[in-house]
């Protein structure tokens, strides 16, 4: 047997079975929000600024992007629940002089798509099954996170209702088995 990082569910848990790619079901939240601050020195350590004064506000982060510039600035993105939005706001405004950033916006407007399940790390194909679902309806990702168990994308509020119809119909779910929707950002 090879050693636990490399192990399958399988190996672990003979009695499972071969891991299979089972997706279980599409998550969806509404309330998101995505956060940008806007020009910060790209240099090490000013994320780890950022994310310690959200944490000393309390905010709790999910998704985080990160995009360089030739310029020698980055922009940081990341999602919180939308009630921690004005904690947001004032977070960034009250450490402005810390992190020398150059302005920052919140966009409400966005929700969450996941798929879960379980097999997705030894198995092929489910990320670009995602990904092509989205497309071809015409949805913007804005921003990815993936884990052993899930994919999830960051798409505009208006199209959510169509990430998640394109979602159940590309992996083929049921149309009635329920979808998990996550309230508050709980789920994450």
């Amino acid at each position: 047997m090879s050693n636990n990082n490399e192990q399958s569910m399988g190996d672990l848990f003979p009695d499972l079975g071969p891991e299979a790619p089972v997706i279980s079901g599409i998550a969806h939240d509404r309330s998101e929000a995505l956060a940008t601050v806007r020009g910060v020195p790209n240099e090490p350590g000013m994320a780890a600024k950022v994310f310690a004064e959200l944490a000393t506000a309390g905010i709790n982060v999910d998704m985080i992007v990160q995009a360089g510039s030739s310029a020698g600035t980055a922009d940081i993105s990341f999602t919180v629940p939308e009630a921690s939005v004005k904690a947001v706001e004032n977070a960034l405004i009250d450490n402005h002089d810390v992190l020398d950033y150059k302005s920052f916006d919140v966009d409400t407007n966005v929700g969450k798509v996941a798929v879960v399940g379980v097999g997705m790390k030894t198995h092929s194909g489910l990320a670009a099954k995602f990904f092509q679902a989205l497309s071809d309806k015409g949805i913007n990702v804005l921003m990815i996170s993936t884990s052993e168990i899930r994919i999830a994308a960051l798409v505009p509020l208006n199209q959510l209702n169509d990430a998640v119809k394109a979602l159940h119909t590309a992996y083929g779910l049921d149309a009635d088995k329920v979808e998990a929707v996550v309230y508050g950002g709980t789920g994450r």
